[in-house]
């Protein structure tokens, strides 16, 4: 791989909002802010010359040169070729209540697409790069889009941006305002993902929608990296609960949708969970990722206080509706077919259901160095029996090691349904055999402003000492090995090493 791949495969990013209607309200335990982040501050060589430019105030009819921008990314589409690179010069664009849009489906679950990437890049050639200009704020603001369907009589739920093409590159963009307008159960999405494959995903952020921040049906070997999902809440469907408003969704529909990661990605205050890969038939993998305040939503009438919404789950890992059984054809795949989930270095802090969940599975998952804090559970691993017994039980298969849970809101919520003799548990605070004392002198700091600092130039989360072991934590050199590096004689405890 030469070196402008390789800095391809870099990092960054930005975002705020918030929403509106009356749920329960609940003083906030802790400071929250929906303060912005600064903008990213891209190192130079990072960037190469663009190929095509698209401006707020361009012109499809322009060549799409850096003095005769192209208006839409459709355009932009249409001339890019495997290898080139796209920019979006910096300022709003603002997508019209008449904007163009593709369908499908029948109502009420009918989708409406503003954007369709169906051009491919290819693995010799290169991605095609669609990258917000370098050091500027790109942001596309879907708040006047609302198609509707007269002949119908009913609203399409909305995805902002359709991705069923493959070797591209998402980078340095804002996405907002996606909206909902059906009153019954239902969904829009900021990006959704249906049958591509080897894309990238990068610096981009999902704040103020009523929409999913990025969501995949299909497609493997997809990177989201170092994004932000935040403030998203459905403020009008079901009531305003804010059900089914997550920051990230991976929901892989077949077992051959392998490969998907979601490194180095924060999401809080989304009205129901943060990463969420409920019904997910092939295996995932999130790593170095946060979750915090999800299942909450900033009260706009007093943004020191917060609604308490829907599910409030830090990391959904995994499982199948209850209400499914082995009646429902293809929901479920077979006891050899289950997915095995990897969920490792993350940190889940302050959500109201439970920080790391197993979420009723049909069998076990792989959960290394992570920390839970001050969630109401802060890990909860129940299973579903069996396809035919709709029973939950205590977890079984899992691998659960150097994972810490440090004050849970509830008594039973430090390890919540773990079978110990059905999974293999090592190097935890909460082992069956050694239940680790722990104190807040373990810990270098409890500041939970720090969740919201600024990325760093190159995109990724920005170093912290929030819940990272002190020097004379009972963490420090605590751990096995997994095959991670580590300083000392073995790994610390937790998701963050000793300093």
């Amino acid at each position: 791989m030469n070196m402008k791949k390789m800095n391809e495969m870099h990092w960054a990013w930005t975002g705020l909002a918030a929403a509106l209607l009356s749920a329960l309200l609940c003083a906030c335990p802790v400071a929250i802010t929906s303060e912005t982040p600064p903008e990213y501050q891209a190192v130079e060589e990072q960037w190469p010359e663009g190929t095509y430019y698209v401006a707020v105030d361009g012109n499809d009819e322009n060549d799409g040169s850096i003095d005769h921008p192209f208006a839409t990314i459709t355009r932009a589409q249409q001339a890019a070729q495997p290898g080139d690179t796209v920019y979006f010069r910096g300022g709003v664009y603002r997508i019209p209540a008449d904007h163009p849009y593709t369908t499908s489906g029948t109502h009420p679950n009918a989708w409406a697409y503003a954007f369709t990437l169906n051009k491919s890049g290819t693995n010799t050639e290169g991605r095609i790069n669609y990258w917000g200009y370098k050091g500027e704020r790109v942001v596309f603001d879907f708040s006047d889009f609302n198609p509707y369907d007269k002949e119908a009589g009913s609203y399409y739920r909305i995805f902002g941006f359709y991705v069923s093409g493959s070797y591209l590159h998402f980078r340095n963009f804002e996405i907002t305002g996606v909206r909902v307008n059906i009153l019954v159960h239902t969904q829009s999405e900021c990006i959704r993902v249906a049958g591509g494959n080897y894309n990238i995903f990068e610096q981009l952020s999902f704040h103020g929608n009523m929409g999913i921040g990025w969501y995949l049906l299909r497609g493997s070997y997809n990177l989201v990296l170092n994004c932000d999902a935040y403030n998203n809440w459905d403020y009008v469907s079901e009531g305003g609960s804010g059900e089914n408003t997550d920051g990230f969704g991976v929901h892989a529909e077949t077992a051959t949708s392998v490969g998907n990661v979601l490194r180095g990605c924060r999401a809080w205050l989304n009205s129901d969970d943060g990463f969420d890969i409920i019904s997910c038939a092939a295996p995932v993998t999130i790593e170095n990722c946060w979750s915090f305040y999800n299942g909450y939503a900033l009260d706009p009438k007093n943004p020191a206080k917060r609604l308490r919404l829907a599910n409030g789950i830090g990391f959904k890992g995994g499982g199948w509706d209850m209400r499914f059984s082995e009646t429902s054809p293809g929901r479920i795949p077979t006891p050899e077919n289950m997915p095995r989930h990897t969920i490792q270095f993350c940190l889940a802090v302050g959500n109201p259901h439970t920080g790391f969940y197993s979420n009723h599975h049909l069998g076990g998952s792989n959960w290394y160095n992570n920390t839970a804090y001050a969630n109401m559970r802060n890990f909860s691993m129940l299973n579903r029996k069996s396809i035919q017994e709709v029973v939950d039980v205590d977890g079984y298969g899992h691998v659960m090691k150097n994972n810490v849970s440090y004050r849970p809101a509830r008594a039973d919520g430090l390890v919540y349904m773990l079978d110990y003799d059905l999974s293999e548990a090592a190097a935890n605070t909460f082992d069956r055999n050694r239940v680790m004392a722990l104190t807040d002198d373990d810990f270098v700091s409890f500041d939970e402003s720090r969740l919201y600092a600024p990325r760093k130039a190159d995109g990724s989360l920005p170093d912290i000492d929030f819940m990272r072991p002190s020097r004379n934590s009972q963490l420090a050199d605590r751990g096995v090995p997994l095959g991670f590096p580590y300083y000392g004689s073995a790994p610390d405890i937790g998701y963050a090493e000793r300093r």
